[in-house]
């Protein structure tokens, strides 16, 4: 099983159910289709759940879609969003920076 590490913020957005996707950038752990994952704050190490990633698309910040913002929070401008994965992943984070689009299904834990 993989992780995936959320903010204290966006794990209440997975756990609401308003959050059904995630982009990753620079992938180090290979996520593909049927992997399972299980979804941990970042801000406390919590495990709030685990699902599967049910699709994924590979594209570019720059070449984003309107269909690629389902499940995902949105941003008020392009540079609001450069600006907020370059404080997850530094400043080489621009229009041509390759993502996976990760739409998951979600189960939480009892505690939660």
């Amino acid at each position: 099983m993989k992780n995936l590490k959320f903010k204290s913020e966006l794990c209440e957005l997975i756990l609401s159910g308003e959050k059904t996707a995630t982009w990753r950038l620079f992938d180090d752990k290979d996520l593909q289709v049927g992997d399972e994952i299980q979804f941990v704050n970042k801000e406390t190490g919590e495990t709030i759940g685990d699902g599967e990633i049910l699709k994924l698309k590979v594209t570019s910040l720059g070449s984003l879609q309107e269909e690629d913002w389902i499940g995902h929070e949105k941003y008020s401008s392009p540079e609001e969003m450069y600006k907020t994965y370059r404080g997850y992943y530094g400043d080489k984070v621009g229009p041509d920076t390759k993502l996976k689009i990760i739409d998951f299904s979600f189960q939480k834990l009892k505690k939660f």
